[in-house]
């Protein structure tokens, strides 16, 4: 599944190693998209943990089988 997951604040590209599975865009208004495919919900779920234990603030999940336009993956 394709997911983008909007979180606050800019990421340092340093993150990208926790977030191996998914790529980190900034955007203009402090906030970071991790955006990219995860194999399926236990890997979602997974990645949700990941992103609560390094205490980032969620602010948007959006999950889609068909990839989205701009999504930086090697799956598309």
């Amino acid at each position: 599944m394709h997911c983008r997951i909007r979180v606050k604040g800019h990421l340092d590209p340093c993150w990208q190693q926790s977030l191996e599975e998914l790529h980190i865009m900034q955007e203009a208004n402090s906030t970071s998209v991790l955006s990219g495919y995860l194999k399926d919900q236990a890997a979602l779920y997974g990645m949700l943990l990941k992103i609560r234990s390094l205490n980032l603030s969620l602010l948007a999940l959006e999950t889609s089988e068909e990839p989205y336009e701009g999504t930086a993956s090697p799956y598309i």
